[in-house]
């Protein structure tokens, strides 16, 4: 890497002069609106814009459209997609379930490196190889998922693990919990941090909020955000009984934006013993156009989560200038440093004393809102695709 921090100048590892054929499944970048899938598409969006010198052999399998993600597999010169003609559900089940050994590059064509940013590892050859392990929820927190799917990830994950060349890990949590429960060498681990699109920014045009507010059937009334799936882990419940007492003084709504995911149902129940279907929102998935207008719009950016392998909502309503209220669990710290407020996921009382005493605070609202700006420009996409640039070219060269 030069002086610049630039990965423009690496030199060829492959001891010629043409181009490395990098190999990514991107399946999660065209399938999944949040999460992983944000992840894969702003990192492989990265990688082609600062790495012209090489070829991304990028593949998915076949899906439909999805919605509200513009072009999530980048368009350039270098560039090289193809759609399988197998759904993801069939081509898992042929690599992990069947255990066929169908070689990657029957999708991808010939490679040189392969990376996947979805936990598990295809049939790859003798090419060196990356995974990005995004956290171990389902070893911490498997009431959180569907039988199904935990004995799938406990079968494949592990096995992944040991065949890969090389891991990144979305934080220190991760790479700490891959060594603590699996041994993972540490040398085998790099921590690549997560980065905060530019599209992350105050949002105060009245036209543009105006229609966000009607889209989503917000009103005119101020409300608290809080971004995630609806599954047991972000906690959720806890923060429904925490804001209960918030509602009795203040003439707020609880917005919470993302899709419905495993045991969600539990979650409307809880707002509906608590009583509060008119000061409870349950938006589903946000379009990622509108969350820069949506987290700007908020009071508060509340983040109650038990485990999380990174947490970019934080940073994103860092960016946007919202304060933010964050569990002190896993990688949060990492993440919200000093410029959040970081509470015990399951101290419900501080919780909601915590929410009353920002509310009226006004000069602490303003400290955490310009430490919030500092913290989220400490995370780049740049950064993240110059590290694992880095890292490809390491094996290429080993």
């Amino acid at each position: 890497m030069d002086k610049s921090g630039t990965a423009d100048n690496i030199q060829p590892a492959l001891g010629t002069d043409r181009q490395i054929r990098i190999g990514i499944d991107v399946t999660s970048a065209v399938t999944q609106g949040a999460g992983i899938g944000r992840y894969t598409r702003e990192l492989v969006r990265a990688l082609v814009r600062i790495d012209q010198s090489s070829s991304y052999h990028l593949f998915s399998a076949k899906a439909p459209k999805l919605r509200g993600a513009a072009n999530p597999v980048p368009e350039a010169p270098n560039v090289n997609f193809r759609e399988t003609w197998l759904s993801a559900k069939w081509l898992y089940r042929l690599w992990y379930r069947l255990r066929l050994p169908i070689p990657v590059q029957r999708f991808t064509g010939e490679i040189d490196i392969y990376h996947s940013p979805d936990f598990v590892l295809p049939p790859v050859g003798n090419i060196p190889s990356v995974l990005t392990i995004h956290d171990l929820s389902f070893i911490h927190h498997p009431e959180a998922f569907t039988s199904s799917l935990l004995n799938y990830l406990n079968s494949v994950v592990p096995s992944s693990v040991a065949r890969v060349n090389h891991i990144l890990a979305d934080s220190s949590a991760t790479k700490k919990d891959l060594f603590d429960i699996w041994k993972v060498s540490k040398e085998k681990i790099t921590v690549v941090y997560s980065g905060v699109n530019s599209s992350f920014k105050p949002i105060t045009d009245k036209e543009e909020v105006g229609q966000l507010r009607k889209k989503y059937e917000l009103g005119d009334r101020p409300f608290m955000l809080s971004v995630g799936t609806l599954q047991p882990r972000k906690n959720y419940e806890m923060l429904i009984r925490a804001f209960r007492p918030v509602v009795e003084s203040y003439d707020h709504q609880l917005v919470i934006a993302g899709g419905f995911g495993w045991m969600y149902e539990q979650i409307q129940r809880e707002v509906e013993r608590q009583g509060l279907g008119q000061n409870i929102k349950l938006i589903g998935f946000v379009d990622d156009q509108d969350l820069p207008a949506l987290y700007s719009q908020a009071s508060l950016f509340l983040f109650p989560s038990l485990y999380e392998g990174f947490g970019l909502p934080i940073l994103e309503a860092m960016a946007c200038g919202v304060p933010v209220i964050s569990s002190n669990a896993s990688s949060l710290p990492e993440v919200a440093s000093d410029a959040g407020l970081l509470i015990a996921p399951g101290d419900q009382e501080l919780w909601t004393e915590s929410i009353i005493e920002l509310l009226n605070d006004s000069t602490r609202r303003a400290k955490m809102v310009a430490a919030g700006y500092l913290q989220a420009r400490k995370f780049s996409w740049r950064k993240a695709a110059e590290q694992v640039l880095k890292i490809y070219h390491m094996l290429l060269s080993e």
